[in-house]
């Protein structure tokens, strides 16, 4: 076994250039992988973050009925005393905030002009004193200020938002919703803060009031639409849920169902794995990449040392001794490129971890549904590293045996006779 792994070992040496060409074309294809399987991943875990702190937060609880139609935002299906449920979870040890969600028509008026139309939005209310616990919009504010406890004509907007209305800090519109029974109720809010978000979703959409106001306004007796909860990073959130769920229930809260962020964005999650289906592409490619090349080297090395081949046969070397020992010289040639792609492939992650690529232009005007709003940033995969360092090393010996069986099926005297 000694003699055919030094055999293999000088016949890599034999033929450095081929053996580089070879190996270098590995070694972009892998880099490639690590690379593009770098931002992919890296792009899931900030936008899975941005899920969490502007938009659904790590864990809701809705009133059982509220779900089936949450799309129509039922104001009837509320929470009811609130309050309470907030103190049984702190009993827990979660943190949790109430909102109320509704639709409005949202008029718009210029100096100029006048009423300057109207456009349909998705409002918040939100309770100013603990929404920041949950959420991080404190982070985010660029203009403005917060809102106030119980402010009676305070508004909150997101940037996109309110780049496309023209509005600033100061600016007036008006608001018309249906209220809790039916009726229709409208105000006149100011916009007091604007936030740039990092979910893009938000920052094109983000109105958010007191809910006490809002409350007021949509006649909701002291309920609330959702009580949202914040979980530590670590945190195994469908056992959070189960916990959650079975305080609810042992309090005769059977009326609540809590549900995870992940069941709240189904719709990202499957877009998230489409797109991971890329990274698989991307492989095949390179393996693609990888067998042509390690398959023209071997089938060269083969044509030029049938003689040598055939002098082998002669001498007594077993055909599986010959095809191992041509195994492990492209095996040689994978255990190269997959080292130069590792290196390469983490020169370049280095940047991608550390600055990123900045998207904005694309993101701004384009929805590509990953929550990332202008900069995307690689992470460190060992486990991309472990596939590129196998997957070098192993599909180069694979793909060497196609050649090896053909030039084993020739017999001595043919070999020896080849020019």
């Amino acid at each position: 076994m000694k003699f055919i792994f030094t055999l293999a070992m000088k016949n890599l040496a034999r033929y450095k250039r081929r053996t580089a060409i070879t190996a270098i074309a590995i070694a972009l294809g892998l880099m490639m992988y690590i690379i593009v399987d770098s931002l992919l991943l890296g792009i899931e875990l900030e936008s899975e973050r941005n899920l969490a702190w502007y938009e659904t937060s790590s864990v809701r609880i809705h009133q059982k009925d509220y779900w089936p139609d949450r799309q129509l935002l039922p104001l009837e299906k509320g929470i009811e005393n609130p309050g309470e449920v907030i103190d049984l979870l702190k009993k827990g040890g979660w943190t949790a905030t109430e909102r109320t969600m509704f639709k409005a028509d949202m008029i718009l008026y210029s100096d100029d002009f006048g009423e300057d139309g109207n456009l349909s939005v998705m409002v918040t209310g939100i309770d100013p004193e603990t929404d920041n616990q949950i959420f991080h919009f404190e982070d985010t504010l660029v203009e403005g200020r917060l809102l106030k406890p119980g402010e009676q004509d305070g508004l909150l907007m997101g940037s996109w938002l309110a780049e496309d209305i023209g509005a600033k800090v100061g600016y007036w519109v008006t608001l018309v919703t249906r209220g809790n029974g039916g009726f229709f109720e409208a105000i006149d809010v100011q916009v007091v803060g604007i936030v740039n978000c990092p979910n893009p979703n938000v920052n094109r959409t983000l109105i958010m009031m007191d809910k006490d106001t809002a409350g007021s306004i949509l006649g909701m007796d002291g309920s609330v639409t959702e009580i949202d909860i914040l979980l530590p990073n670590r945190a195994d959130v469908d056992i959070e849920v189960q916990k959650i769920q079975a305080t609810l229930e042992s309090s005769g809260r059977n009326d609540l169902e809590a549900r995870s962020w992940r069941e709240m964005a189904k719709d990202y999650l499957a877009i998230a794995e489409a797109k991971r289906g890329g990274t698989g592409i991307i492989l095949f490619l390179v393996f693609i990449i990888a067998a042509v090349g390690i398959s023209n080297t071997m089938l060269m090395a083969m044509y030029e040392r049938t003689r040598e081949l055939g002098m082998m046969r002669a001498l007594g070397m077993k055909d599986n001794h010959i095809r191992l020992a041509f195994i492990f010289e492209a095996g040689g040639i994978g255990l190269l490129g997959a080292l130069a792609g590792i290196a390469l492939g983490a020169l370049g992650n280095i940047f991608l971890v550390e600055m990123g690529i900045n998207y904005g232009s694309i993101f701004r005007d384009m929805d590509i549904g990953y929550r990332v709003q202008s900069i995307i940033r690689g992470t460190w995969s060992f486990k991309s590293f472990i596939i590129t360092f196998v997957s070098g090393i192993g599909l180069a010996m694979l793909v060497s045996l196609f050649p090896i069986r053909r030039a084993l099926k020739m017999d001595i005297p043919t070999c020896l006779r080849h020019q």
